[in-house]
């Protein structure tokens, strides 16, 4: 297959659904630039929207750069570009977390075939904070999100019951931590839009987002709300037995979390491909000590970059995404 070398408003369309990637309370925290004479998208953190009570090591920031790293490969595929990455290209500049040429090809390879397939959950994939279905997950179903993962040179394990026990007991844990200490939810109210804000936002997670407020069963949601009033929220019962799974990486370095992000990204495509609903939980893994514990008691390898929950329910809204003139510069 021909195709152009990809101009502005191309570009344009990739970084838009990069950029549709989940993010820590969707802060977005994501800067592109593309060099049009050399073909290549470079993707940098953004720093101002790290977050220092939650996340001060800024590996949640790094997993959401890669998840928006893999949506840019997925798009790029989808527009008959091979796409080559190059990640942490440069250890003079930091902050530049990956480099993605995107040369013109005349016929399609297979790994790029394979990532273009992913391409219509790109806009479909939503975290949803609602009820999902007593329902368990096919084995089949199971196989292929551990194959997502393992593609990205990540792993993904679905605990067994004792194991999801020690999860909830974790998130819960933390959940009484934030309780006990009112600047650790500095973070959390930053990053959410209550009110009139929530209709404007282009970023954080507005209001409607939140979802109910769990009345029963043993989800584990972070309530975006806390103490603070939202009007029409309700609450309900939950599923009493969550899916959850455990991704995780070999190491625990700025590469390995952009790994992660990637691969945590390419398993939210795939479940969405699967007509399942995700959300995602950092809350046991934002404390060093409650991290750890989160590990496979059994197994005991790898580092745990993040907790999903997997199930069949509604998909949860969009939530707002900040213009792309606001996070892509183009040099000529």
């Amino acid at each position: 297959m021909d195709t152009q070398q990809p101009d502005a408003k191309t570009v344009t369309g990739l970084v838009a659904e990069a950029a549709a990637a989940p993010s820590m309370h969707n802060a977005q925290p994501w800067r592109f630039r593309f060099m049009a004479d050399r073909q290549v998208l470079l993707l940098y953190a953004d720093l101002e929207r790290a977050m220092p009570r939650s996340d001060p090591g800024n590996r949640a920031l790094y997993i959401g750069c890669g998840a928006a790293l893999f949506n840019a490969r997925v798009a790029a595929a989808h527009a008959g570009f091979a796409p080559a990455v190059r990640v942490l290209p440069d250890a003079a500049e930091p902050l530049l977390l990956a480099a993605v040429h995107l040369p013109r090809t005349r016929e399609t390879p297979p790994d790029e075939d394979d990532l273009a397939r992913l391409h219509p959950a790109i806009r479909d994939r939503h975290t949803s904070r609602y009820p999902f279905e007593e329902k368990d997950i096919p084995q089949d179903v199971r196989s292929a999100l551990r194959e997502a993962a393992g593609r990205e040179g990540a792993g993904l394990l679905f605990p067994g019951p004792w194991h999801v026990e020690t999860v909830l007991e974790l998130v819960h844990d933390a959940e009484s931590r934030d309780a006990l200490d009112p600047e650790a939810m500095q973070d959390l109210h930053r990053w959410t839009r209550l009110g009139p804000e929530a209709d404007v936002a282009t970023d954080g997670v507005p209001e409607y987002a939140f979802g109910p407020k769990l009345r029963d069963g043993r989800a584990p949601l972070r309530d975006f709300a806390g103490r603070r009033a939202v009007a029409d929220r309700g609450s309900t019962a939950f599923e009493k037995n969550p899916h959850l799974a455990m991704l995780s990486t070999p190491g625990d370095t700025a590469a390995d979390w952009l790994r992660a992000g990637q691969a945590l990204e390419r398993v939210l495509l795939e479940a969405t491909l699967a007509g399942l609903a995700t959300s995602l939980t950092s809350h046991a893994l934002e404390s060093p000590d409650l991290r750890l514990l989160t590990r496979d008691p059994v197994a005991g390898t790898g580092h745990v970059q993040m907790v999903l929950r997997l199930g069949y329910g509604p998909q949860g809204p969009a939530t707002p995404r900040r213009p792309v003139r606001d996070v892509l510069d183009i040099v000529p």
